[in-house]
This record gives structure tokens, C-alpha cells and sequence, in this order.
């Protein structure tokens, strides 16, 4: 998401300049590569560009190809195999084949409306490219992108029915699987490939406390673009340090942090009857991270307590509460700690165990 923003700030600083543009984007990854389908760069005619493709192996001549799109006003595929010798990249670490989709951006194109609707609302976004086709006669271009709009279950501005049918059914298995991918669709007139992405809103990150140690957690959520929630004796704090959270919340008011699915939570308020008090409510929650700093035996205290008041939490809610909190770095310091605790909510999030790379049987991403 930090870099679908960082490409459309830079699109609202030139789009009313008479500079063309185009995006480059991966839609297809074989083996080894930097960057995974979904990364994307915005390039102007100058050669002013945002965002990245690769580790920057690819960016250099993806820029010149963006450029000769852009004269053309032409999409076109551009496949890079870093797997040979004379390839572009070879040395740099990468060795797969990646298909780069280059797409002049057109005064009426709706892609970049699409992108601003993904960081404006949050929920999970689709967002289905067409990236082969063997036909111009069927209204369908290659590079054309269709936003699938979840509350009527159909295809912004697609005119080709059965396509869009097609679409629409694979749409429900990306969504189901929380992955983005690519199908092929056949029929008598039409063949083509669309991939169909899966963008989630940022991650949002609730603290719960008002000590010195959430500041550098607060640093690293803001250089993530995580959004972040803090609640708290929030004057106690100071107020240039949270100017990057996006939501502050007085203890001693109702109103709390709104959780979902891509949240996580953080009990740090170091007295253990709020951190206690605020783990009975936010078990409720549908946050699959919930810290709570400490150690085993203090997490023990309040398993024996709610157990002596009737509560009991299920296999399914334990499992949701990490306490001790951390991967086992030896973090000591407040800016250690964070990042121990950071590690282990992407390690959450993306469904991993959080070991050592070099321990790691396969490849470090998950191939389809």
C-alpha cells in the first residue's frame, strides 16, 4: 500500500503538467525474483519515475520501455530472464522470469482511480488486468484493468459478458484463497490471460499503552504505513511523537480502535489490570495478533484469574494471543523490542513461523 501512495502522490504532482505517463507493472513471476506480482512503477516521459519492479536490476530499462510506450500510447509485455548470462540483472541475485506489463496511461484511464479507491477505502480490493490477448476485435484491450465491485459482485465498465462472467468466478477463489493470480480464458473468438489482484488495505496497528516504549514502535508502523491507533493517558505522552498516529484515544473515554481481520494489538500498558482488563474485551475481537508484553508467568497470573471468574478462553482465542510477545532475537532496548515484536506480526499476518531464511526448506516466497 506504501507504494500505491507513494506512485499516485507522485502522479497528483504532474498530472496537471503536460507530461504523459505509464506504469509498469509485474503480473507474472517463474522461480526467484526481488519483487512478487503486484509491484508497480509509475514512469513520466522525463524519466521522473516512483515505486519499483524489481531489487534495481529492471528499473533502468523498464524506464526506457515505459518512455517508447508512452510515444506509442501502446501496452505491451516485456518478459526478463535473469536466469542468463546476457540477461539484464544476471549478478544482481535475481534468477526467474518476470513478465513486466508496461501500459501508457491515457487521459480517460481509470487505473489510477482504481489505486486511489484501494488507499481510500479500507477492505479488500480486486483488480482484474488483462495481460495476453490474441484478439482487437472483441472490445477488450491488453492493459485494460476492471475493478471488481464486491457490494454487486460485477466488473466496472467490462462490455465482453462472458469474460466478465469468467472474471467474476475466478474472482471468488483469489478472494477465497487471499491470493492474487493469473487464469487464462478461451473461447472460440477470444483468448486471453487476466491477472486478477488481491490489494488489502495497510495493516493498523492498536497499542495499547502511554509509556516511552511505544515510541519507536510508533517510528516503525510509520515507515511500514501501517496505520496506527493508540490508546492511553494520551497527555502523559509527547505530542511530536505522535504526530503519524492516525487515531488517539483517551483511556478513560468509550471510545475505542475500530479491529478487524489486518489488525494487531498490543498490550503494553505495563499495569497489569488495564492490560488485563483490555485483553477480556479484545479476545472478542477478530484481530489474529494480540501481544501482551511480560513473561509467561505474569500471562499465567491472568489465565488463572479469568479461569477463577468463570472465563475461559478456546484453543481458537489462545491461539491468538502471543504472550511472551516477540521472535527470540535477544532484544533488550524499546527499538529492539519493536523489532522483535514486528517481525513476529508479519510472520503472523503472512501465516509464517518467523525462523532463520537459511533454515528454510524451498524457496523464501511461496510459488503457485
Amino acid at each position: 500500500m506504501k507504494e500505491i501512495k507513494s506512485i499516485l502522490q507522485l502522479y497528483n504532482t504532474y498530472k496537471n503538467t503536460d507530461e504523459k505517463c505509464a506504469i509498469a507493472q509485474v503480473v507474472r513471476v517463474e522461480e526467484s525474483s526481488y519483487r512478487r506480482e503486484g509491484a508497480r512503477m509509475l514512469v513520466f516521459e522525463s524519466g521522473v519515475f516512483e515505486g519499483g519492479i524489481s531489487g534495481g536490476c529492471l528499473e533502468g530499462d523498464a524506464l526506457q520501455r515505459s518512455q517508447i510506450a508512452i510515444l506509442k500510447q501502446e501496452p505491451s509485455i516485456v518478459t526478463y530472464d535473469t536466469s542468463k548470462e546476457k540477461e539484464i540483472g544476471i549478478g544482481l541475485g535475481c534468477n526467474g522470469v518476470i513478465d513486466v506489463l508496461i501500459s501508457p496511461i491515457s487521459e480517460n484511464a481509470t487505473t489510477l482511480d482504481m489505486l486511489q479507491k484501494c488507499i481510500v477505502e479500507r477492505g479488500a480490493h480486486i483488480i482484474a488486468t488483462i495481460t495476453a490477448l490474441n484478439s482487437k476485435n472483441e472490445g477488450i484491450r491488453l492493459g485494460e484493468s476492471f475493478y471488481f465491485d464486491a457490494t454487486t459482485t460485477s466488473l466496472k465498465n467490462c462490455n465482453h459478458a462472458p469474460l466478465c462472467d469468467f472474471i467474476v468466478a475466478k474472482t471468488q477463489l483469489v478472494l477465497e484463497k487471499k491470493k492474487s493470480a493469473t487464469y487464462h480464458y478461451e473461447s472460440d473468438t477470444l483468448t486471453a490471460s487476466i491477472f486478477i489482484e488481491l490489494i488489502n488495505p495497510q495493516f493498523h496497528l492498536a497499542i495499547y499503552g502511554d509509556n516511552y516504549d511505544v515510541y519507536p514502535i510508533i517510528a516503525i508502523a510509520k515507515e511500514l504505513d501501517w496505520e496506527v491507533s493508540l490508546t492511553g493517558n494520551i497527555q502523559k505522552l509527547k505530542k511530536e511523537k505522535l504526530q503519524s498516529v492516525a487515531n488517539l484515544y483517551q483511556k478513560d473515554m468509550e471510545e475505542r480502535p475500530k479491529i478487524d481481520e489486518r489488525t494487531a494489538i498490543i498490550l503494553m500498558a505495563h499495569d497489569y489490570k488495564t492490560d488485563y482488563a483490555n485483553l477480556q474485551q479484545l479476545i472478542k475481537s477478530k484481530a489474529p495478533y494480540i501481544a501482551s508484553l511480560g513473561p509467561r508467568k505474569r500471562f499465567d497470573k491472568m489465565l488463572a484469574e479469568f479461569e477463577a471468574e468463570g472465563v475461559v478462553f478456546s484453543a481458537e482465542e489462545k491461539e491468538r494471543i502471543y504472550a511472551p510477545c516477540g521472535l527470540e532475537i535477544g532484544a533488550n532496548t524499546p527499538e529492539e523490542i519493536a523489532i522483535s515484536l514486528f517481525g513476529e506480526m508479519l510472520a503472523v499476518f503472512s501465516g509464517k513461523t518467523g525462523g532463520l531464511l537459511r533454515n528454510k526448506k524451498g524457496p523464501i516466497h511461496d510459488r503457485s
